[in-house]
């Protein structure tokens, strides 16, 4: 085991992964502890032969576009490296900051234009803990085991030469499977037989890359590739799992609100709610970072803040007075927030954060390069005095004479103490191995259940869509079918009415007889039903059945029409003023007795002979009507006249006639 740390960090001196004529040159720095062993160019190819030769804890880079141009090269980057080695982007993970910001937080500066002084920077806030490592793998390897040379065609010692191959594959995997056992790592091995042994084996191993120590390794007859099981997307874990210090503005009440910044005064986050209660806050705070200061904006700090302060035992920051409007105003000026709330909150953080800044800058002069300036700034804020928390952070315990005597028995406690922890990290590895199966095959079941379910799902809305589609012709199947019966019994009226026309029309031919229509009333209605029945033309007869409930405006529109006659079964008997308005339509009125009409249902006969004497005698008493009511309107002037001519004498005194 190492007793220091050993970091490589590498930079780009010239040349590109992306580019196949220009292949890139690093600046190779080597540092062991914190000391800089060496600093060298070295290629692709020779950075891998080092790598392998002195197996580094860490490979530290700016970026990861440096040593790849996409996932897949980066997979096979992680392969070859050896698995103690971690690769780390110290720039971050997902969300990535500049190397300058990342050495700043450990005071230390450099030349960004000089490959050599970015690879040392890389190195040293590498082994301080800065970055994050790249996770590439689960926890599950593979160990293939196979021929290194293809047997051939063979000649006379061909059945010799592939037991040879075969026989040292079978040798091989035996071997690999006794280190396996003995390192108490949980793994399944599948053998192909072969003649004389087997042609491949292939371990499935249930533990990190690092944990197998097995190596690929290439003889003259068998070769043995160890490879991780790949993640479906690159993840990140933190080199440092230590929380992040943070300067926290509350503004309390009904809308609380948060401001949370960092040392350097960079708003993290930003929060204002009606539901958020103490627990809820402490849980924000405590999943951004540790804060190290809590700020409040009035000179008393409220109760509910100080039992936040006192949950994280932070430092307590009030101003001498309360804070005015126009000062927080002033302070949050270019800062974005949603409310009061929020603007009241920020200012107390920027307050806090100003009130701190002198005193961290005057610490970037004084503390070396190299310490990590948070904790630095964290435990000054505190109370403690530079230099001791100096002495704190670079302390090493020796080891004394009086601890040396007891050497032995401390020694053999310790070993005794190792096999039990060995012993009972094998069984935890098996029990977490087996855990690991039953949630794959849960996962599996889940899986399945949710394939199994989106398909119910997928047939079901199928079926859905299916019934409404049904729905939705049976729908239009009954409209037709409702519209079709309709048209149906209208078809039949029409039939009917084109057969009583065509009767009708056959009636018309033969001159002795004169076709009729039958009306059933004189009414609008009846008229109507008529029109819509067999239609009425000009010259045409009608009889009419009933009288009783006529009107002019029925005569009016019998007169539009034109008809030859209307015939009734008697003339005035109900009414007597029937036949005068007929008269003054100019309409023939004729009794049915004189023109011997015959009825059968909607159409009749008249015979022609009588219905024209019935006709002349008509038309003579209509002339001497015409000749009564003319004679009748010129003796109604006269007498008009002769009333307005008296009225005039009357008034003048005078007759002049």
């Amino acid at each position: 085991m190492r007793d220091r740390l050993s970091v490589f960090g590498i930079d780009i001196i010239k040349g590109s992964v992306r580019s196949r004529s220009r292949r890139p040159m690093y600046a190779l720095v080597r540092l062991v502890g914190h000391e800089i062993v060496s600093e060298t160019t070295v290629s692709m190819f020779r950075l891998f032969r080092l790598l392998t030769e002195e197996t580094p804890d860490i490979l530290a880079v700016d970026s990861l576009q440096e040593i790849a141009t996409d996932q897949h090269e980066l997979f096979f980057f992680l392969q070859g490296l050896p698995p103690q080695t971690k690769l780390v982007q110290v720039t971050g993970g997902e969300k990535k900051e500049t190397l300058g910001k990342v050495a700043a937080r450990f005071n230390i500066s450099f030349d960004r234009f000089d490959p050599f002084a970015e690879a040392r920077t890389t190195a040293r806030v590498a082994a301080l803990g800065a970055g994050a490592e790249v996770i590439a793998f689960e926890n599950e390897s593979e160990i293939v085991v196979s021929r290194h040379r293809s047997p051939g065609r063979g000649g006379w010692s061909q059945n010799r030469y592939v037991r040879k191959i075969h026989g040292a594959v079978k040798l091989k995997g035996r071997e690999i499977e006794m280190q396996l056992s003995a390192a108490g790592l949980r793994y399944e091995k599948k053998e192909t037989k072969a003649f004389g042994g087997c042609s491949r084996v292939v371990f499935r191993v249930f533990a990190v890359r690092s944990q197998v120590q097995v190596s690929t390794y290439r003889g003259a007859d068998v070769q043995v590739r160890v490879s991780g099981k790949r993640l479906e997307r690159i993840r990140f874990r933190p080199l440092s799992g230590k929380p992040r210090y943070l300067i926290v503005g509350i503004d309390p009440g009904t809308t609380t609100a948060i401001a949370v910044l960092d040392l350097d005064g960079n708003i993290l986050h930003l929060e204002s709610s009606r539901q958020m209660n103490m627990s809820g806050v402490i849980e924000v705070l405590y999943r951004i970072g540790k804060p190290l200061v809590i700020a409040s904006d009035v000179q008393e700090m409220p109760y509910s803040v100080e039992k936040i302060r006192r949950a994280f035992s932070a430092v307590s920051y009030t101003p001498r007075q309360d804070t005015s409007v126009e000062s927080k105003l002033a302070l949050t000026a270019g800062h974005p927030y949603e409310n009061v709330h929020e603007r009241d909150a920020l200012a107390a953080a920027l307050i806090a954060n100003l009130q701190y800044q002198n005193k961290f800058r005057n610490l970037v002069k004084r503390v070396p390069p190299g310490h990590d300036l948070d904790e630095v700034r964290a435990r000054v804020i505190r109370g403690q005095a530079l230099d001791q928390v100096l002495i704190d952070l670079n302390a090493v315990v020796p080891a004394t004479p009086a601890e040396e005597a007891p050497a032995a028995p401390i020694q053999a406690r310790h070993d005794e103490r190792v096999r039990m922890l060995d012993g009972m990290v094998k069984r935890l590895r098996t029990y977490i191995a087996e855990l690991q199966e039953e949630i794959k095959a849960k996962e599996y079941e889940i899986h399945r259940l949710q394939a199994r379910l989106r398909n119910m799902n997928d047939r079901r809305e199928e079926q859905i869509a299916k019934d409404g589609e049904v729905a939705k012709r049976d729908a239009i199947i009954q409209s037709l079918k409702k519209r079709l019966r309709k048209e149906e019994r209208h078809s039949r009226t029409l039939a009917k009415r084109v057969e009583r026309i065509r009767t009708f029309a056959e009636l018309s031919v033969d001159g002795a007889a004169l076709p009729v229509k039958v009306l059933d009333a004189l009414t609008k209605e009846g008229l109507r039903r008529l029109m819509e029945d067999t239609g009425i033309s000009e010259g045409e007869i009608v009889y009419v059945q009933r009288t009783s409930g006529w009107g002019r405006s029925v005569v009016r529109d019998l007169a539009d029409l034109r008809i030859r006659a209307l015939i009734t079964p008697s003339i005035g008997e109900s009414d007597p003023q029937i036949l005068t308005t007929f008269r003054e339509a100019g309409i023939p009125l004729l009794a049915g007795a004189n023109t011997g009409v015959q009825v059968r249902g909607r159409q009749g006969l008249a015979p022609k002979d009588r219905f024209d004497a019935t006709l002349r005698l008509w038309q003579e008493e209509q002339v001497q009507f015409l000749r009564e009511k003319e004679s009748s309107r010129i003796e109604h002037m006269f007498k008009e006249y002769k009333s307005e001519r008296g009225k005039e004498v009357r008034k003048g005194g005078v007759d002049h006639g």
